[in-house]
């Protein structure tokens, strides 16, 4: 159904020389991709998925300042239920907002042909109902399939994009190339070993109960460990960073359509230094990448709360004291193994640009970022599949 729903285009538009667009820009490539290729055809589910992901972004975050989501989101199912709620009407202003954006990106490329109001308002609408179907369509999914169906509607997106990939690398591939192409499937291959190496990374915190007597009865003494991931945010600190990149392309769009000959010069200068191979444009992403994936996980691992359940529960971390000696240990553990994660998703950040200059094949079109996004789903619905299986058979085991 989704598919489908990509396949539906809404009129007013220039399809051939949208097309055009987002193949000249990686950025708009990436959002293209995450989309499943329905803002190039600009379909009623070119917004798709965003709005929904970015609300859920905006409350995670909210929840780490506004007490009272907070307890909310403790509260178990009911709590997220309302949490989840929230989140879907926040889907709503954010999806208009998102839509007039991508109406007023294509207006500056004069790539809008409607200007009528009233087809204009029809256009955002679609845009809109496309996005609440689409999200709809994910939360049937994780009702009655398998997997969460956010992440699902989203694997299947940068999926359906590969059949394309392929095809346009294999026609511009001459025969002199081949050995070249091989050696970057022989790196992609290894670059999906490496990312399946990194998501899965965890450092074990020892964790150690204290005893518990009752009468002639000893309770608790047992050790266990804390897992911490490597990779604590996942593929967050990297949408965050494109959403930052693209400010120069289009700051650059602006001063060159401006006319005056400084301005334009200044925009082609800009074009140039932030253009998808130049090392300049290399090194601003991946350094964003690394300061935001630091800060994604010290927000997104609570040290403070995670020491006061340990405080609650009897347990404590052999040669720290509970409370803030834990918090403070906690916080160092995470800083250090954040520093390896954030290297890693600098380097997946920036990998198609570093294959586009090694190589000199410019339709890669699926970069780090998606395959991150593939396997990163196909681990977790794996995970729930197998425990789903475990579940059902657990009478046999016993």
């Amino acid at each position: 159904m989704f598919r489908v729903l990509a396949h539906i285009p809404l009129p007013g538009v220039d399809i051939t020389r949208l097309e055009q667009l987002f193949n000249g820009s990686q950025f708009l490539s990436l959002l293209n991709v995450f989309s499943g290729g329905t803002l190039a055809r600009f379909s009623i589910a070119a917004v798709g998925i965003n709005p929904y992901i970015t609300a859920s972004i905006v409350m995670q975050l909210a929840g780490m300042v506004i007490p009272k989501l907070k307890e909310m989101q403790k509260e178990g199912e009911s709590g997220r239920e309302k949490v989840n709620q929230y989140t879907r009407l926040l889907s709503v202003p954010l999806g208009i907002v998102q839509s007039i954006s991508v109406l007023a990106l294509l207006r500056s490329q004069d790539l809008l042909l409607a200007s009528d109001p009233v087809i204009l308002g029809a256009i955002i609408l679609s845009l809109i109902t496309g996005s609440l179907i689409v999200m709809w369509l994910g939360e049937l999914i994780t009702l009655y399939g398998l997997g969460n169906g956010i992440s699902m509607i989203l694997f299947a997106g940068i999926i359906s994009q590969l059949p394309t990939a392929i095809a346009q690398v294999w026609s511009l591939t001459t025969a002199d190339q081949l050995m070249t192409v091989a050696i970057f499937v022989t790196l992609f291959l290894l670059v999906i070993a490496l990312i399946v190496y990194m998501n899965e990374a965890v450092r074990k915190v020892q964790i150690q109960y204290a005893k518990r007597t009752r009468g002639s009865k000893v309770y608790g003494g047992q050790t266990t460990h804390l897992p911490i991931r490597v990779n604590v945010t996942g593929v967050l600190p990297i949408i965050f960073a494109v959403s930052l990149m693209l400010v120069p392309s289009f700051l650059a769009g602006i001063l060159t359509s401006s006319g005056k000959e400084q301005w334009v010069a200044l925009g082609q200068n800009i074009s140039i230094w932030f253009a998808q191979t130049s090392y300049i444009y290399m090194i601003v992403y991946f350094v964003i990448v690394l300061i935001f994936t630091f800060f994604s996980a010290l927000i997104f691992f609570n040290a403070e709360d995670i020491s006061s359940e340990l405080k609650k529960s009897g347990a404590f971390l052999p040669g720290i004291r509970p409370g803030t000696p834990t918090k403070k240990y906690l916080e160092f553990v995470v800083s250090r193994i954040t520093f390896a994660g954030a290297l890693f998703l600098g380097f997946i950040a920036i990998l198609p640009s570093l294959a586009q200059l090694l190589t000199n094949i410019q339709s890669l079109a699926i970069g780090g970022t998606g395959v991150l996004i593939v396997v990163s789903v196909i681990l977790e619905t794996t995970k729930q599949a197998e425990s789903m299986v475990v579940e059902q058979n657990y009478e046999r085991y016993t």
